[in-house]
């Protein structure tokens, strides 16, 4: 093993092991294909059925309530996976099983279907549970022998995290917003095969290393018997009773089922919790009962620790608590923030400001691209005779990235603006409380202007005139022609060009759904500048731009003697949060329903957004082993998860409210509680900093 650990270290790539790279670029195009598929669902599910690029057209609740179980759920499998990877089939077969089952899953929603929808959404929770805990687990084993050179090894893996998000997100999106959403769930199943190919392929690159626990058993390290030493003592201190073991199965259970139920009873109008406790439904008293039962367990085993532990381990509980307040806003961004984006936020720009987007989104892909393809490069020169197949697929995997990329340049580029003429039916806007038709503020009278579609009959003596609206598309009209229109959004106010294919299409899809079309005969008027309608998708690759921007930046601060402590970390991470969304409360205060809110509120929001993240994500789970004993790790690692699937799940249920809400009161107030609950948390975890500080016994 030394000798092939020798090996190992001697192919280096920017001063780390070529094999670092390997998983770097695996990494990379798994979190391409989860964040090129979750930028979509939630937009996909809620998209009108007739339109330029028709989803499902499921309630904001419905479709939330799903997103928020399978988010919940992709922090709970990898406990099990990891138990698996390490017992019994090694991280490696892990990381490949995890990978497959995963492009079964993005094969699997591309097809489009109910059933196909839930079998993906079943397959990624799976493969990701054996996926996610390996990686790290591989670096970790990987440096052992070199601890000081693991923090940049996870640095520079976390890079490749960033690098994977970023692009999935903007590629996927794109292919989705423009083609059709199955090309965007397919793009990202086509690089998470290419990914699992690539690493089965370096497999003569990393020696024992990740292999099944069994061909690894007689190389163990001191550290590691060290390690499991402690562990045994801290187990025959404490060791986990018949009514642990119980009421963590009986918890597990109640969670899952919760978990399941909130999407199924809304969906299908399956009830598993379909009972009364006094005026309590089923559901609700389930939760508090699995709660309750959590805490008696959390507790029971904490108290039978000495003073110092129990402390520290009431410390780390807390950290955890505060954890759920974090990720309930954060995670806006998969649910409530795709949907303002898409419904309420301008992001056609036409003349100038197109020029301009484009240049900077063409500088945006194309420089921490070619970053990456160097990367590649250096990896190609020190390991093409070692492991030749894996090379040839990861240049396969970048020829493609950089062919998608061109196409989308150039395809922005060359987006014309054309303003045309379209019939409308006009319609007087009545308040019901007068009976009279509304006015504006200068007084003028308020209509309504429904577009004469192909299957739209005119009632006799209706108001016909003609509107005027403008396209961009990236082909050639000329003026006079006659051509066909469909509305882009849900609110039937951008409207996109149709071919003669897409005319067909809408046409069959109208008769499918027993629907008007949406079909509206059109005449071009004028040829005016270039334009670009920002996808929907566009603003999610913000949060890793502005991660990779910034986190060389915190880095540092937290190396410095300015560092702050964790009780800071976290209030400056949940106020900051805060700050975000007070800003889109500010910029979307006052807005009228149909007039779109400026998108500089929602990339100032990100910016924000992430700036706390980078705060909050070093305490997180670099504390369960500063904290929390040995026998409990596993456990404090389970609950660590819990807090951010909790967070996730909450995130989503309170996001499916944002109609409900806005029509009720305003889209200021709905950004309002996001503001309002974490500026409040930070500050509670700020008071409580003394009280931290005395819990944690000098752990810094």
């Amino acid at each position: 093993m030394s000798d092939q650990k020798s090996n190992f270290f001697d192919s280096q790539v920017l001063g780390h092991p070529a094999g670092l790279f390997v998983l770097f670029f695996t990494e990379m195009w798994e979190r391409f294909s989860f964040y090129g598929m979750r930028v979509l669902l939630v937009n996909f599910l809620t998209m009108a059925v007739i339109g330029y690029n028709p989803g499902w057209e499921w309630s904001t609740e419905n479709a939330t309530a799903l997103f928020g179980t399978y988010a919940g759920l992709l922090y709970l499998t990898p406990i099990l996976g990891g138990i698996i990877a390490d017992k019994l089939i090694g991280y490696r077969w892990a990381v490949v099983l995890g990978a497959l089952i995963m492009t079964l899953g993005h094969a699997s929603m591309a097809l489009e279907t109910e059933f196909s929808l839930y079998l993906g959404l079943a397959l990624l929770v799976i493969g990701t549970g054996f996926f996610k805990p390996t990686m790290t687990s591989i670096i970790s084993e990987m440096y052992k022998d070199t601890p000081k050179k693991k923090d940049g090894a996870y640095t520079i893996f976390y890079m490749g995290v960033n690098a994977g998000a970023f692009f999935g997100m903007m590629l996927c999106g794109y292919l989705a917003e423009k083609i059709g959403w199955s090309y965007g769930f397919g793009l990202a199943g086509v690089f998470m095969l290419l990914g699992t190919l690539q690493f089965w392929l370096s497999k003569p690159l990393f020696g024992n290393i990740g292999e099944v626990p069994s061909k690894i058993e007689a190389v163990k390290s001191d550290e590691v018997k060290d390690v499991e030493d402690s562990t045994e003592e801290s187990a025959k201190a404490n060791p986990f009773t018949m009514l642990d073991k119980v009421l963590i199965g009986i918890t597990s259970v109640i969670g899952l089922l919760y978990l399941l139920n909130d999407p199924i009873s809304k969906i299908a109008e399956i009830n598993m919790f379909n009972f009364k406790v006094g005026s309590l439904a089923g559901e609700y008293f389930s939760i508090l009962v699995g709660l309750g039962l959590f805490l008696f367990l959390v507790i029971s085993r904490i108290v039978r620790y000495d003073r110092i532990t129990r402390d520290r381990m009431i410390a780390f509980v807390i950290f955890a608590f505060f954890t759920v307040f974090f990720w309930l806003s954060f995670e806006q961004g998969a649910t409530s923030l795709v949907l303002f984006a898409r419904d309420s936020v301008d992001r056609v720009m036409t003349g100038n400001a197109a020029t301009v987007y484009n240049v900077v989104n063409t500088l945006l892909t194309i420089i921490p691209l070619l970053f990456i393809t160097w990367v590649l490069v250096l990896l190609w020169k020190k390991t093409y005779k070692t492991i030749p197949g894996s090379n040839i697929v990861l240049a396969v995997c970048f020829a493609g990235m950089w062919g998608v990329v061109g196409w989308m340049l150039n395809r922005d580029f060359n987006t014309v603006s054309y303003d045309v003429s379209y019939s409308a039916v006009q319609s007087p806007i009545m308040d019901k409380k007068t009976g009279t038709q509304k006015t504006n503020e200068e007084g003028d009278l308020l209509f309504t202007y429904t577009p004469i579609t192909e299957g739209t009959e005119v009632p006799e003596g209706a108001t016909v005139v003609p509107q005027v609206t403008s396209i961009g598309e990236p082909l050639e009209l000329d003026v006079d022609s006659e051509i066909s229109l469909i509305t882009m959004n849900n609110e039937g106010t951008v409207y996109g060009y149709l071919n003669e294919e897409g005319v067909e299409r809408a046409r069959e899809n109208g008769v499918k759904h027993s629907r008007d079309n949406g079909v509206i005969k059109a005449t071009v008027l004028k040829v005016k500048d270039n334009e670009v309608t920002i996808t929907v998708s566009w603003f999610s690759i913000l949060n890793s731009f502005f991660i990779i921007a910034f986190a060389s930046i915190f880095s540092k601060w937290w190396e410095s003697k300015y560092n702050p402590s964790a009780t800071g970390k976290y209030a400056l991470g949940l106020i900051i949060m805060a700050i975000g969304f007070g800003l889109l409360a500010y910029g979307s205060y006052g807005v009228q329903a149909g007039v779109k809110v400026s998108m500089v509120w929602l990339v100032f929001a990100y910016l924000f957004h992430t700036l706390g993240e980078l705060c909050i994500s070093p305490v997180g789970l670099s504390y369960v082993s500063k904290l929390v004993p040995g026998r409990m790790i596993a456990f404090m690692f389970g609950m660590w998860y819990l807090a951010i699937a909790i967070g996730n799940k909450l995130a989503a249920v309170v996001g499916g409210q944002i109609e409900a809400i806005t029509e009720e009161y305003s889209l200021s107030v709905f950004f309002l509680i996001f503001t309002i609950v974490p500026a409040v948390a930070g500050l509670l975890i700020l008071v409580l900093s003394p009280v931290m500080k005395k819990f944690m016994h000098g752990v810094k």
